[in-house]
Protein backbone atom coordinates (compact mmCIF):
# COMPACT_ATOMS: atom_id res chain seq x y z
CA UNK A 1 0.00 0.00 0.00
CA UNK A 2 1.20 3.46 -0.71
CA UNK A 3 2.22 6.12 1.53
CA UNK A 4 2.80 5.64 5.30
CA UNK A 5 -0.80 6.16 6.33
CA UNK A 6 -2.94 3.06 7.48
CA UNK A 7 -6.39 3.40 5.53
CA UNK A 8 -9.46 4.63 7.55
CA UNK A 9 -12.21 2.14 9.03
CA UNK A 10 -15.28 3.90 10.56
CA UNK A 11 -15.23 1.82 14.28
CA UNK A 12 -11.53 1.42 14.92
CA UNK A 13 -7.91 3.44 14.88
CA UNK A 14 -5.38 1.51 12.85
CA UNK A 15 -2.02 2.43 14.51
CA UNK A 16 1.51 0.16 14.13
CA UNK A 17 1.49 -2.18 11.09
CA UNK A 18 2.43 -5.93 11.99
CA UNK A 19 3.59 -6.61 8.66
CA UNK A 20 3.01 -6.92 4.71
CA UNK A 21 2.45 -9.19 1.53
CA UNK A 22 1.79 -9.16 -2.23
CA UNK A 23 -2.16 -8.46 -1.74
CA UNK A 24 -2.89 -7.11 2.47
CA UNK A 25 -1.41 -5.13 5.06
CA UNK A 26 -2.00 -6.09 8.69
CA UNK A 27 -2.52 -3.13 11.20
CA UNK A 28 -2.69 -3.00 15.46
CA UNK A 29 -5.82 -1.10 15.92
CA UNK A 30 -8.14 -0.28 18.72
CA UNK A 31 -12.08 -0.39 18.59
CA UNK A 32 -13.35 3.22 19.20
CA UNK A 33 -16.18 2.53 21.29
CA UNK A 34 -13.50 0.51 23.38
CA UNK A 35 -10.35 1.24 23.12
CA UNK A 36 -8.93 -1.41 25.51
CA UNK A 37 -10.43 -3.91 23.25
CA UNK A 38 -6.96 -4.27 20.95
CA UNK A 39 -7.29 -6.25 17.45
CA UNK A 40 -5.00 -7.22 14.05
CA UNK A 41 -6.72 -5.46 11.09
CA UNK A 42 -5.93 -7.41 7.60
CA UNK A 43 -6.88 -4.35 4.68
CA UNK A 44 -6.98 -6.06 1.67
CA UNK A 45 -6.04 -3.25 -1.05
CA UNK A 46 -8.79 -4.41 -4.24
CA UNK A 47 -6.20 -3.35 -6.69
CA UNK A 48 -4.18 -6.44 -6.29
CA UNK A 49 -6.68 -8.88 -6.70
CA UNK A 50 -7.63 -11.48 -9.82
CA UNK A 51 -9.88 -13.85 -9.82
CA UNK A 52 -8.36 -15.97 -8.20
CA UNK A 53 -7.18 -14.35 -5.14
CA UNK A 54 -10.69 -13.33 -4.99
CA UNK A 55 -11.60 -16.73 -4.56
CA UNK A 56 -8.41 -17.54 -2.34
CA UNK A 57 -9.86 -14.57 -0.13
CA UNK A 58 -13.37 -15.42 0.13
CA UNK A 59 -12.29 -18.95 1.10
CA UNK A 60 -10.33 -17.55 4.33
CA UNK A 61 -13.53 -15.47 5.20
CA UNK A 62 -15.67 -18.62 5.33
CA UNK A 63 -13.21 -20.96 6.87
CA UNK A 64 -12.27 -18.72 9.89
CA UNK A 65 -15.79 -17.24 10.12
CA UNK A 66 -16.80 -20.95 10.96
CA UNK A 67 -13.28 -22.37 12.76
CA UNK A 68 -13.38 -21.69 16.58
CA UNK A 69 -10.00 -23.31 17.92
CA UNK A 70 -7.72 -21.98 20.42
CA UNK A 71 -4.63 -22.24 18.10
CA UNK A 72 -6.54 -20.13 15.02
CA UNK A 73 -6.71 -16.73 15.00
CA UNK A 74 -10.35 -15.57 16.04
CA UNK A 75 -12.04 -13.59 13.10
CA UNK A 76 -13.93 -10.85 15.21
CA UNK A 77 -15.58 -9.47 11.75
CA UNK A 78 -14.67 -8.58 8.10
CA UNK A 79 -15.89 -5.09 6.40
CA UNK A 80 -15.11 -3.23 3.02
CA UNK A 81 -15.33 0.15 1.56
CA UNK A 82 -14.68 1.22 -2.35
CA UNK A 83 -10.97 0.47 -2.02
CA UNK A 84 -10.35 -2.15 0.62
CA UNK A 85 -11.64 -5.49 2.50
CA UNK A 86 -10.57 -5.43 5.66
CA UNK A 87 -10.91 -8.79 7.88
CA UNK A 88 -10.45 -8.11 11.88
CA UNK A 89 -8.98 -10.61 14.11
CA UNK A 90 -7.91 -11.09 17.24
CA UNK A 91 -4.36 -9.36 17.79
CA UNK A 92 -1.53 -11.93 19.26
CA UNK A 93 0.98 -9.52 20.81
CA UNK A 94 3.72 -12.17 20.59
CA UNK A 95 3.80 -11.86 16.98
CA UNK A 96 3.34 -14.75 14.64
CA UNK A 97 5.53 -17.75 14.38
CA UNK A 98 7.99 -16.35 11.40
CA UNK A 99 8.93 -13.43 13.61
CA UNK A 100 9.52 -15.85 16.78
CA UNK A 101 11.65 -18.00 15.23
CA UNK A 102 13.57 -15.27 12.99
CA UNK A 103 13.97 -13.02 16.85
CA UNK A 104 15.63 -16.04 18.42
CA UNK A 105 17.23 -17.85 15.43
CA UNK A 106 17.48 -21.28 16.84
CA UNK A 107 14.54 -22.60 19.04
CA UNK A 108 14.45 -25.54 21.74
CA UNK A 109 13.33 -29.01 20.23
CA UNK A 110 10.64 -28.60 23.64
CA UNK A 111 9.48 -25.44 22.43
CA UNK A 112 8.74 -26.59 18.19
CA UNK A 113 7.13 -29.57 19.82
CA UNK A 114 4.70 -27.57 21.08
CA UNK A 115 4.37 -25.20 18.21
CA UNK A 116 4.19 -28.19 16.23
CA UNK A 117 1.22 -29.88 18.44
CA UNK A 118 -1.10 -26.92 17.69
CA UNK A 119 -0.78 -26.74 14.07
CA UNK A 120 -3.90 -27.27 12.80
CA UNK A 121 -4.59 -28.70 9.19
CA UNK A 122 -8.48 -28.22 8.98
CA UNK A 123 -7.84 -26.12 6.30
CA UNK A 124 -6.78 -28.84 3.94
CA UNK A 125 -9.76 -30.19 2.89
CA UNK A 126 -10.65 -27.07 1.37
CA UNK A 127 -8.19 -27.12 -1.53
CA UNK A 128 -8.97 -27.06 -5.11
CA UNK A 129 -10.43 -30.43 -6.53
CA UNK A 130 -8.01 -32.44 -8.84
CA UNK A 131 -9.90 -31.49 -12.00
CA UNK A 132 -9.53 -27.76 -11.08
CA UNK A 133 -6.51 -25.71 -12.14
CA UNK A 134 -3.88 -25.57 -9.53
CA UNK A 135 -1.44 -22.16 -9.42
CA UNK A 136 1.69 -21.79 -7.39
CA UNK A 137 0.29 -20.36 -3.96
CA UNK A 138 2.47 -19.02 -1.17
CA UNK A 139 6.06 -18.35 -0.27
CA UNK A 140 8.33 -20.48 -2.85
CA UNK A 141 10.45 -20.66 0.31
CA UNK A 142 8.29 -23.15 2.01
CA UNK A 143 6.73 -24.38 -1.43
CA UNK A 144 6.78 -28.36 -2.30
CA UNK A 145 8.67 -29.65 -5.36
CA UNK A 146 5.69 -30.80 -6.97
CA UNK A 147 4.41 -27.13 -6.80
CA UNK A 148 8.19 -25.94 -7.46
CA UNK A 149 7.92 -28.90 -10.59
CA UNK A 150 4.12 -27.29 -11.76
CA UNK A 151 2.71 -30.84 -11.11
CA UNK A 152 -0.56 -31.81 -9.88
CA UNK A 153 -0.26 -31.07 -5.62
CA UNK A 154 -2.86 -32.06 -2.75
CA UNK A 155 -2.90 -31.63 1.07
CA UNK A 156 0.22 -33.07 1.37
CA UNK A 157 2.24 -30.11 0.04
CA UNK A 158 1.70 -28.67 3.58
CA UNK A 159 3.23 -31.44 5.24
CA UNK A 160 6.73 -30.35 3.22
CA UNK A 161 6.30 -27.08 4.37
CA UNK A 162 6.12 -28.03 7.92
CA UNK A 163 9.42 -30.13 7.62
CA UNK A 164 10.67 -26.52 6.08
CA UNK A 165 9.56 -24.53 9.38
CA UNK A 166 10.42 -27.23 11.95
CA UNK A 167 14.24 -27.21 9.72
CA UNK A 168 14.12 -23.16 10.04
CA UNK A 169 12.67 -23.21 13.63
CA UNK A 170 15.58 -25.75 14.81
CA UNK A 171 18.61 -25.28 12.73
CA UNK A 172 18.17 -21.28 12.42
CA UNK A 173 17.44 -21.51 8.47
CA UNK A 174 15.77 -22.97 5.86
CA UNK A 175 17.18 -26.03 4.07
CA UNK A 176 17.00 -24.27 0.71
CA UNK A 177 18.16 -20.80 2.11
CA UNK A 178 18.80 -19.08 -2.16
CA UNK A 179 20.01 -15.74 -2.94
CA UNK A 180 17.35 -15.80 -6.27
CA UNK A 181 14.40 -18.00 -7.24
CA UNK A 182 16.47 -19.74 -9.74
CA UNK A 183 18.50 -20.78 -7.53
CA UNK A 184 16.35 -22.52 -4.78
CA UNK A 185 14.08 -23.96 -7.98
CA UNK A 186 17.14 -25.35 -8.75
CA UNK A 187 17.88 -27.05 -5.23
CA UNK A 188 13.92 -28.18 -4.72
CA UNK A 189 13.99 -29.84 -8.20
CA UNK A 190 17.41 -31.68 -7.41
CA UNK A 191 17.86 -35.47 -6.67
CA UNK A 192 20.38 -35.21 -4.02
CA UNK A 193 19.26 -35.85 -0.13
CA UNK A 194 18.49 -33.56 2.18
CA UNK A 195 21.33 -33.37 4.86
CA UNK A 196 20.46 -32.45 8.16
CA UNK A 197 23.03 -30.33 10.31
CA UNK A 198 25.09 -31.97 12.83
CA UNK A 199 24.64 -29.18 15.52
CA UNK A 200 22.58 -28.52 17.50
CA UNK A 201 21.92 -31.70 18.36
CA UNK A 202 18.43 -33.14 17.98
CA UNK A 203 16.27 -36.31 19.28
CA UNK A 204 16.30 -39.14 16.69
CA UNK A 205 12.20 -39.01 17.16
CA UNK A 206 12.89 -35.15 15.50
CA UNK A 207 15.56 -36.18 12.72
CA UNK A 208 13.30 -38.97 11.77
CA UNK A 209 10.24 -36.87 11.63
CA UNK A 210 12.05 -34.12 9.56
CA UNK A 211 13.17 -36.59 6.95
CA UNK A 212 9.98 -38.29 6.46
CA UNK A 213 8.48 -34.64 5.81
CA UNK A 214 11.46 -33.03 3.68
CA UNK A 215 10.73 -36.17 1.16
CA UNK A 216 10.96 -34.76 -2.26
CA UNK A 217 8.37 -37.24 -3.55
CA UNK A 218 4.73 -36.66 -2.29
CA UNK A 219 4.12 -40.80 -2.40
CA UNK A 220 7.38 -41.32 0.31
CA UNK A 221 6.37 -38.26 2.10
CA UNK A 222 5.18 -39.28 5.63
CA UNK A 223 1.21 -38.88 5.31
CA UNK A 224 -1.13 -37.10 7.50
CA UNK A 225 -2.16 -39.88 9.95
CA UNK A 226 1.53 -40.82 10.09
CA UNK A 227 2.46 -37.30 11.03
CA UNK A 228 -0.34 -36.92 13.94
CA UNK A 229 0.93 -40.52 15.62
CA UNK A 230 4.53 -39.77 15.23
CA UNK A 231 6.55 -39.91 18.76
CA UNK A 232 8.25 -36.71 17.93
CA UNK A 233 4.53 -34.59 17.46
CA UNK A 234 3.32 -36.37 20.87
CA UNK A 235 -0.28 -35.27 20.62
CA UNK A 236 -0.65 -37.79 23.65
CA UNK A 237 1.03 -34.95 25.80
CA UNK A 238 -0.39 -32.24 24.38
CA UNK A 239 -1.91 -29.40 26.93
CA UNK A 240 -5.70 -30.49 27.61
CA UNK A 241 -8.16 -30.75 30.53
CA UNK A 242 -6.96 -34.50 31.08
CA UNK A 243 -3.39 -33.96 31.32
CA UNK A 244 -3.90 -33.37 35.26
CA UNK A 245 -5.79 -35.97 35.96
CA UNK A 246 -3.58 -38.50 33.84
CA UNK A 247 -0.40 -36.84 35.84
CA UNK A 248 -1.99 -37.34 39.22
CA UNK A 249 -3.06 -40.87 38.38
CA UNK A 250 0.82 -42.08 37.24
CA UNK A 251 2.36 -40.28 40.28
CA UNK A 252 0.23 -42.22 42.66
CA UNK A 253 1.37 -45.44 41.18
CA UNK A 254 5.33 -44.40 41.53
CA UNK A 255 4.58 -43.41 45.18
CA UNK A 256 3.31 -46.69 45.33
CA UNK A 257 6.54 -48.52 43.78
CA UNK A 258 9.09 -46.03 45.64
CA UNK A 259 7.41 -47.15 48.78
CA UNK A 260 8.14 -51.05 48.04
CA UNK A 261 11.68 -49.81 47.12
CA UNK A 262 11.45 -50.94 43.65
CA UNK A 263 12.95 -47.95 42.41
CA UNK A 264 13.65 -48.80 38.86
CA UNK A 265 9.72 -48.86 38.12
CA UNK A 266 8.97 -46.19 40.39
CA UNK A 267 11.66 -43.83 38.25
CA UNK A 268 9.98 -44.68 34.83
CA UNK A 269 6.57 -43.77 36.38
CA UNK A 270 7.53 -40.24 38.02
CA UNK A 271 8.93 -39.91 34.19
CA UNK A 272 5.68 -40.92 32.57
CA UNK A 273 3.63 -38.69 35.35
CA UNK A 274 6.30 -35.36 34.79
CA UNK A 275 5.30 -35.90 30.91
CA UNK A 276 1.58 -34.70 31.44
CA UNK A 277 2.46 -32.55 34.86
CA UNK A 278 4.37 -30.00 32.21
CA UNK A 279 1.49 -30.13 29.73
CA UNK A 280 -0.92 -29.12 32.55
CA UNK A 281 1.32 -26.16 33.87
CA UNK A 282 0.17 -25.09 29.73
CA UNK A 283 -3.11 -25.58 30.53
CA UNK A 284 -3.39 -24.20 33.61
CA UNK A 285 -4.93 -20.27 33.75
CA UNK A 286 -5.18 -20.07 37.61
CA UNK A 287 -2.31 -18.22 38.84
CA UNK A 288 -2.49 -20.14 42.38
CA UNK A 289 -3.58 -23.61 40.60
CA UNK A 290 -0.34 -23.66 38.82
CA UNK A 291 2.34 -22.28 41.49
CA UNK A 292 0.70 -25.70 42.99
CA UNK A 293 1.20 -27.77 40.61
CA UNK A 294 4.99 -26.21 39.73
CA UNK A 295 5.72 -26.99 43.09
CA UNK A 296 4.68 -30.37 43.01
CA UNK A 297 6.61 -30.92 39.63
CA UNK A 298 10.01 -29.95 41.29
CA UNK A 299 9.16 -31.88 43.89
CA UNK A 300 8.85 -34.95 41.50
CA UNK A 301 12.02 -33.96 39.65
CA UNK A 302 13.76 -34.07 42.85
CA UNK A 303 12.96 -37.67 43.73
CA UNK A 304 13.56 -38.99 40.03
CA UNK A 305 17.09 -37.47 40.48
CA UNK A 306 17.65 -39.17 43.50
CA UNK A 307 16.24 -42.17 41.92
CA UNK A 308 18.39 -41.98 39.16
CA UNK A 309 21.27 -42.23 40.90
CA UNK A 310 20.12 -45.52 42.70
CA UNK A 311 19.26 -47.18 39.18
CA UNK A 312 22.20 -45.75 37.23
CA UNK A 313 24.39 -47.19 39.86
CA UNK A 314 22.59 -51.12 39.45
CA UNK A 315 22.56 -50.67 35.49
CA UNK A 316 26.34 -49.58 35.74
CA UNK A 317 27.11 -52.61 37.36
CA UNK A 318 25.03 -54.68 34.81
CA UNK A 319 27.05 -53.32 31.78
CA UNK A 320 30.29 -54.31 33.61
CA UNK A 321 29.15 -57.22 34.70
CA UNK A 322 28.07 -58.03 30.76
CA UNK A 323 31.58 -57.06 29.06
CA UNK A 324 32.83 -60.21 29.45
CA UNK A 325 29.99 -61.91 27.91
CA UNK A 326 29.48 -59.64 25.08
CA UNK A 327 33.46 -59.97 24.10
CA UNK A 328 32.39 -64.18 24.32
CA UNK A 329 29.51 -63.46 22.11
CA UNK A 330 31.58 -61.43 19.51
CA UNK A 331 34.02 -64.36 19.25
CA UNK A 332 31.27 -66.74 18.96
CA UNK A 333 30.07 -64.21 15.87
CA UNK A 334 33.17 -63.76 13.65
CA UNK A 335 31.23 -65.82 11.07
CA UNK A 336 28.74 -63.14 11.11
CA UNK A 337 29.86 -59.67 9.75
CA UNK A 338 26.67 -57.58 10.66
CA UNK A 339 26.36 -59.21 14.03
CA UNK A 340 29.59 -58.55 14.82
CA UNK A 341 29.63 -54.58 13.60
CA UNK A 342 25.97 -53.99 15.79
CA UNK A 343 28.10 -55.81 18.80
CA UNK A 344 31.09 -53.10 18.34
CA UNK A 345 28.63 -50.28 18.35
CA UNK A 346 27.09 -51.60 21.42
CA UNK A 347 30.53 -51.60 23.25
CA UNK A 348 31.12 -48.16 22.26
CA UNK A 349 27.57 -46.88 23.30
CA UNK A 350 28.65 -48.56 26.73
CA UNK A 351 32.28 -46.57 26.49
CA UNK A 352 30.29 -43.53 25.83
CA UNK A 353 28.22 -44.00 28.95
CA UNK A 354 31.42 -44.44 31.15
CA UNK A 355 32.79 -41.12 29.86
CA UNK A 356 29.31 -39.95 30.69
CA UNK A 357 28.69 -38.64 27.50
CA UNK A 358 24.71 -39.65 27.48
CA UNK A 359 23.39 -38.60 24.37
CA UNK A 360 26.12 -39.89 22.43
CA UNK A 361 25.61 -43.09 24.29
CA UNK A 362 21.90 -43.21 23.71
CA UNK A 363 22.36 -42.82 20.16
CA UNK A 364 24.64 -45.52 19.97
CA UNK A 365 22.13 -48.11 21.84
CA UNK A 366 19.67 -47.42 19.97
CA UNK A 367 22.00 -47.85 16.41
CA UNK A 368 22.99 -51.33 18.34
CA UNK A 369 19.61 -52.16 18.97
CA UNK A 370 18.21 -51.55 15.59
CA UNK A 371 20.73 -53.89 14.28
CA UNK A 372 20.64 -56.96 17.49
CA UNK A 373 16.62 -57.48 17.37
CA UNK A 374 16.98 -58.00 13.40
CA UNK A 375 19.66 -60.41 13.94
CA UNK A 376 18.04 -62.28 17.45
CA UNK A 377 14.98 -62.57 14.77
CA UNK A 378 17.25 -64.70 12.59
CA UNK A 379 19.00 -66.36 15.06
CA UNK A 380 18.91 -70.24 15.54
CA UNK A 381 18.13 -71.66 18.79
CA UNK A 382 21.46 -72.45 20.70
CA UNK A 383 23.65 -70.63 23.20
CA UNK A 384 24.56 -67.64 20.58
CA UNK A 385 20.48 -66.94 20.98
CA UNK A 386 20.79 -66.76 24.66
CA UNK A 387 24.06 -64.57 25.13
CA UNK A 388 22.15 -62.13 22.28
CA UNK A 389 18.76 -62.27 23.67
CA UNK A 390 20.38 -61.12 27.23
CA UNK A 391 22.42 -58.87 25.90
CA UNK A 392 19.79 -56.79 23.75
CA UNK A 393 17.91 -56.73 27.67
CA UNK A 394 21.06 -55.51 29.21
CA UNK A 395 21.16 -52.19 26.33
CA UNK A 396 17.48 -51.94 26.39
CA UNK A 397 17.83 -51.36 29.92
CA UNK A 398 20.15 -48.83 29.78
CA UNK A 399 18.91 -47.05 27.03
CA UNK A 400 15.46 -46.64 28.55
CA UNK A 401 17.20 -45.70 31.58
CA UNK A 402 19.32 -42.55 29.63
CA UNK A 403 15.88 -41.76 28.49
CA UNK A 404 14.70 -41.09 31.35
CA UNK A 405 17.65 -39.40 32.52
CA UNK A 406 18.09 -36.92 29.87
CA UNK A 407 14.17 -36.30 29.82
CA UNK A 408 14.77 -35.41 34.05
CA UNK A 409 17.82 -33.16 32.87
CA UNK A 410 16.12 -30.85 30.65
CA UNK A 411 12.86 -30.42 32.94
CA UNK A 412 15.07 -29.24 35.64
CA UNK A 413 17.23 -26.97 33.35
CA UNK A 414 14.24 -25.15 31.17
CA UNK A 415 10.96 -27.31 30.91
CA UNK A 416 9.27 -25.36 33.70
CA UNK A 417 10.72 -21.83 31.99
CA UNK A 418 10.02 -23.41 28.50
CA UNK A 419 6.33 -23.30 29.88
CA UNK A 420 6.13 -20.21 29.88
CA UNK A 421 8.05 -18.92 26.87
CA UNK A 422 5.38 -21.08 24.80
CA UNK A 423 2.29 -18.90 25.75
CA UNK A 424 4.38 -16.29 24.27
CA UNK A 425 3.50 -16.78 20.86
CA UNK A 426 -0.55 -17.69 19.79
CA UNK A 427 -2.51 -18.13 16.65
CA UNK A 428 -2.25 -19.96 13.25
CA UNK A 429 0.66 -20.09 11.15
CA UNK A 430 0.34 -19.69 7.37
CA UNK A 431 2.16 -23.05 6.18
CA UNK A 432 2.38 -20.78 2.68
Amino acid sequence: MAGWAPPRLEDFILTDKLGSGTYATVYKAYRKRNTREVVAIKCVSKKSLNKASVENLLTEIEILKTVHHPHILELKDFQWDRDYIFLITEYCAGGDLSHFIRSRRILPEKIVQIFLQQIDFGFAQHMVSQDESQSLRGSPLYMAPEMICSRHYDARVDLWSVGVILYEALFGRAPFASRSFSELEEKIRSARSIELPSRPRVSPECRDLLQRLLERDPDCRISFPDFFNHPFVDLEHMPCAESLQKATSLVAEAVEKDGARDYSAALSLYCRALEYFVPSLHYETDIRRKEAIRSKVRQYISRAEELKVLVSSSNKSLLLEGTSLRELLKEMSQDKPRLFAALDVASAAVAKDEEGMAADALDLYQQSLGELILMLSAEPVGRRRELLHAEIQTLMKRAEFLKEQMKTTDWKNDSLGNEMLSESVRGSCSLQ
